[in-house]
């Protein structure tokens, strides 16, 4: 699977494309992605390589014994998350895309599937290990995710460090840029990744200086919540380099599949956005250089 992903140098050379057809033809030889054909739109291109991605982690899952696919059902609970949240967008009556095949990784989705009514969704969600997702669509996205990087800290230890980042990130963005506070039912999780004074800081400045060094690093740097984009595709690549290395360790455990799972997301990541500038005339080059 690794050998197979598209890596920094196919990127590069999906991304100088003439045209997206081109692109997709490129992605089609040189990866295992597997995309629609030509003349869809760039979301559900998008789709396809995020979907290619799960398919992978699923196989990767029956090569693993019960312990290892609970901890890839962790790993992969942004595609759940996914679910349950274009799933209360359908039952509400907006038109989404069909939801993610979870398989074996599902926790409760495959329960969730068929209800058919918000308050009835909100309240299986909430009966399930997720807990209390909150009232509105909003709270429920900031809940789960928060929710999702908690549980992968305390259970699979070598993904402790992205998790706790990337909760710093959501938190950031969530608070000093879009100016919402954080629901009280993400509370719980988000202060035992980043601590109470980070979690309770007013200003960006506080909540940088507050946060653990296990958080912190994501963050390094970034002086105004304008540019938290950056740190965004900076802890991708982080991530990516830990998961080459944990890949690399010849161990019986779940070390070397951590570390697998951390570079093909970052692989998928790196496509979907590669995907995206090819399609924009106005894109310039040096926008690849941010991703990679």
């Amino acid at each position: 699977m690794l050998v197979r992903r598209l890596g920094v140098p196919g990127a590069r050379r999906i991304a100088a494309a003439g045209t997206l057809d081109d692109a997709l033809r490129d992605l089609a030889t040189a990866s295992s992605y597997r995309c629609p054909a030509s003349g869809a739109a760039v979301p559900t291109l998008q789709r396809g390589v995020t979907a290619s991605l799960l398919w992978h982690l699923r196989v990767l899952a029956g090569w693993l014994p019960r312990r290892g696919v609970e901890c890839l059902r962790l790993l992969a609970s942004g595609f759940e998350i996914a679910n349950i949240e274009g799933h209360l967008r359908r039952v509400s009556g907006s038109d989404v895309p069909q939801p993610y095949a979870m398989g074996a990784l599902s926790t409760v989705w495959n329960r969730l599937a068929g209800v058919s009514e918000p308050e009835a969704l909100r309240a299986a969600v909430a009966a399930s290990p997720w807990r209390d997702p909150g009232g509105t669509a909003a709270s429920m996205a900031v809940t789960l995710r928060l929710t999702a990087a908690a549980r992968t800290a305390a259970r699979i230890p070598p993904a402790a460090r992205w998790s706790a980042g990337r909760a710093a990130l959501l938190v950031a963005r969530e608070r000093f840029v879009h100016g919402r506070p954080l629901p009280a039912t993400a509370d719980g999780p988000a202060v035992g990744l980043l601590g109470p004074a980070a979690v309770r800081a007013s200003a960006y400045g506080d909540f940088r200086r507050s946060l653990p060094a296990t958080a912190g690093w994501a963050l390094h740097g970034i002086d105004d919540p304008a540019d938290l984009w950056q740190a965004e595709g900076r802890w991708w690549r982080d991530m990516e380099q830990d998961g080459l290395r944990l890949a690399s360790r010849a161990r019986y455990d779940m070390v070397p599949v951590v570390g697998a799972v951390a570079v093909l997301s970052t692989d998928a990541w790196r496509t979907r956005a590669v995907l995206e500038l090819v399609a924009d005339d106005t894109a310039p080059p040096e926008d690849f250089d941010a991703l990679a």
